[in-house]
């Protein structure tokens, strides 16, 4: 099929070849053979007029004119694949399709066991690929590359389509051993002490609780500096420092640690949990089903007797 001189299955394979600026990568990616995808990439180049792929050293890199090209190519994809290609109908019992999540090890470890427990329940059979969050995670939606988001209501993108799961507050872990524990935790006991903080792998831009204190005009000593929330409480075992925490996950894992849970002694505003998809898919029948599961999950989060899988 054509469109103005351009033969549309081209569309796959330049994708392909923008995102990989890999020749061998992107045959792989599409299934074709390398002689094939290196024939495609040689009726690109005389389409466009353009080199689209140059050799850098050992290296492909993208031309002015293939980077211009790269996200449009992929929101044409991508809408074709949500209006065109997606199926009418969704039946989680039946189900093979794989949904990608990019959400992070906070989320996993409080949200996403609810999640699965209420999918087991319906005995769905669809698949579930949990990917760590990047730098720009509404990038990851417009490229095709997650389903859904499950980021801070701060950090969501205007561009697309968002609901709020639930609210979280933050609280202060200490080891039980510590003088935090003994005497109380005070602001100025906070500002002064050793701090272990979160930052987010591949991006400048600080965790939710960090970017507030911040905010707040209180420059903290920060000791340790990790790319986990969940490892947080376990940093301040043994020392003096003061981990400022997600409540649900600190509560969750406190027995099991030689931890105190203090008041945060500085006003926080509640911390907002949101899911996010691609503005092209909000009817999609299996996007709605599972963010139909990850309310009913959320639910249970703020009310446990609520939304909770039978037998539970």
């Amino acid at each position: 099929m054509r469109f103005n001189k351009l033969d549309l299955n081209l569309l796959v394979a330049l994708d392909a070849l923008l995102t990989e600026a890999s020749i061998t990568r992107a045959a792989e990616r599409v299934h074709l053979s390398q002689s094939a995808m290196s024939n495609a990439l040689g009726r690109l180049r005389d389409y466009f007029e353009d080199e689209l792929l140059v050799q850098v050293g050992r290296r492909l890199e993208l031309t002015p004119r293939a980077e211009v090209l790269r996200e449009a190519v992929r929101d044409v994809l991508v809408r074709i694949d949500t209006s065109i290609a997606a199926q009418p109908q969704f039946d989680c019992t039946s189900s093979d399709r794989e949904f990608r999540l990019s959400i992070s090890d906070y989320s996993m470890e409080v949200l996403l066991p609810r999640v699965l427990a209420l999918a087991a329940e319906q005995r769905s059979t669809v698949r579930f690929r949990l990917q760590p969050q990047v730098a720009h995670p509404a990038r990851a939606l417009e490229r095709g590359d997650a389903d859904l988001l499950v980021i801070p209501k701060a950090y969501v993108s205007p561009d697309h389509a968002t609901e709020l799961l639930f609210n979280d507050e933050f609280v202060c872990a200490v080891w039980r051993d510590s003088s935090h524990a003994r005497q109380g935790l005070s602001f100025e006991r906070y500002a002064s002490a050793g701090h272990v903080v979160m930052q987010p792998v591949d991006t400048d831009k600080p965790a939710f609780e960090s970017w507030f204190v911040q905010r707040y005009g209180l420059s903290r000593r920060v000791e340790v500096t990790t790319y986990s929330f969940a490892a947080m409480p376990f940093l301040v075992v043994g020392t003096e420092r003061i981990a400022t925490v997600h409540a649900m996950l600190a509560r969750a894992i406190e027995a099991a640690l030689q931890v105190t849970l203090l008041p945060l002694p500085l006003p926080m505003p509640p911390f907002e949990q949101a899911m996010q998809w691609h503005k092209h898919r909000s009817l999609d029948p299996g996007l709605m089903w599972l963010r139909g599961l990850m309310h009913r999950a959320a639910q249970g989060l703020q009310d446990p007797a609520a939304a909770a899988p039978a037998g539970r």
